[in-house]
């Protein structure tokens, strides 16, 4: 059986997830109430049987390190197996942030040279979905392929946001690349990159190493472009759920996905892992919920886990660890992070609250069918104030900031820290 390395392009920022990636990449965002999203490719290639692995990370990487831990927690700790974090560097003649997810494989060449792959497998560390990645190598032994990449289809309306793909009809399974073109204004189908890459190891080397010499760096905008006509480069079709969630309101609805009698994200099927050991998930006690009162108290169509105690009314919502929603309050609609407080008589709605936040005694934050409203981590709301829908509240905010007891909607309310979060590397 062919050797197969995987490296995880898990460094980036991602400004439309706003405050959510202000002190994280978006590998690490929370999601679904106990997870992160590097959770889901790390299961996959656990799944998969897939024990090497390179995790590339450049945008504040503390929270990405103290998560992946020794990877133990995706049962990638051995003599043969394992995570490799691999941030930039300093060489003898040079260095450099990571330009660009090319360049950001290309100067770790010796980790692969080092583990003598056969194939390397490249995965974004940020979409959620569930792939046993044997079936992609299975597909790309059949085809003797060069480069696989796999592709899923997406609405027309949203195929311009991607690379896209025109496949032929080679197998039911994928076929030929036929075409390939970043993120057109006109679509050329509606198959999009899922930036799933499968590469024999020697071709890597030599597209790597001819993209180092120019002046961009992207797999998806100048590697596939020039592998066509080249390499026997195919495409894959995958055809389960994929949540791309690079906006506000598709990370919400992806997290909405886990609800419902039918949801469309099954976490126990797909065998996903998590570090219980960041955020001391595994130390807490159990859930609490006051069902006395069911007018007053409960939970509905929510996912909660340990360490959560719910006094008030919380409906389709999604509740992280050590959230606390005191007595006659309500949250709907809604995703809160670890140890989110919410005082007594507040109204949440629509709301995203990242690690710690507190939300004071009859606060009002959001609307019902609104855009929605995300707070920063360790915010402190004081009490009585008013947000309005839509509004964005920078991390680490105090009484001081708050200016005003009622904010009209779409309000920015931030710090000097956060007015320029700095620049957003590839």
């Amino acid at each position: 059986m062919p050797k197969t390395v995987a490296m995880v392009l898990a460094g980036g920022r991602v400004n439309e997830l706003e405050v959510l990636t202000f002190l994280r990449p978006k590998s690490t965002v929370p999601f679904g109430g106990l997870y992160r999203f590097i959770d889901f490719p790390l299961s996959n290639l656990m799944n998969s049987g897939i024990e090497r692995v390179g995790i590339l990370s450049q945008y504040r990487s503390s929270s990405l390190i103290e998560h992946i831990g020794t990877g133990a927690s995706w049962d990638m700790l051995g003599r043969h197996r394992g995570i490799t974090l691999l941030p930039p560097f300093q060489g003898m003649h040079e260095s450099d942030w990571y330009k660009g997810t090319a360049d950001a494989v290309y100067q770790n060449l010796d980790f692969l040279h080092s583990h003598k792959p056969d194939f390397v497998l490249i995965v974004s560390g940020d979409h959620i979905y569930h792939m046993n990645y044997q079936d992609l190598i299975e597909f790309h032994m059949d085809m003797h392929a060069d480069v696989s990449c796999a592709f899923v289809d997406v609405p027309i309306s949203d195929a311009s946001r991607f690379g896209l793909g025109r496949i032929a009809n080679d197998d039911y399974r994928g076929g030929r690349l036929v075409e390939y073109s970043e993120k057109p204004k006109k679509p050329i189908s509606t198959w999009a990159s899922m930036t799933t890459y499968l590469f024999r190891m020697e071709v890597l080397e030599e597209v790597l190493a001819e993209n180092a010499k120019m002046d961009s760096h992207e797999f998806g905008r100048d590697i596939f472009p020039a592998l066509l006509g080249r390499f026997r480069v195919y495409g894959y079709r995958f055809y389960g759920y994929w949540a791309y969630s690079r906006t506000l309101d598709e990370y919400w609805q992806a997290n909405m996905d886990l609800l419902g009698k039918n949801p469309k994200i099954n976490l126990s099927k797909w065998l996903v892992r998590t570090n219980l050991d960041h955020e001391a998930i595994r130390d807490r006690g159990p859930a609490l919920v006051d069902f006395h009162n069911i007018e007053a108290g409960g939970a509905r169509d929510t996912r909660f886990y340990n360490g959560v105690r719910i006094e008030g009314n919380v409906e389709h919502s999604i509740l992280f660890p050590g959230v606390h929603v005191e007595a006659g309050a309500s949250v709907r609609d809604s995703i809160l992070f670890f140890d989110t407080q919410v005082g007594p008589g507040a109204q949440v709605e629509r709301t995203i609250t990242d690690i710690g936040v507190s939300i004071g005694k009859n606060c009002t934050i959001g609307a019902k069918g609104a855009p929605l409203t995300v707070i920063g981590t360790r915010t402190q709301v004081p009490q009585g104030v008013k947000i309005g829908a839509g509004s964005s509240l920078h991390p680490e905010l105090q009484a001081e900031h708050f200016m005003s007891m009622e904010y009209p909607p779409g309000t920015v309310i931030g710090s000097e820290r956060y007015a320029k979060p700095g620049p957003i590397p590839h």
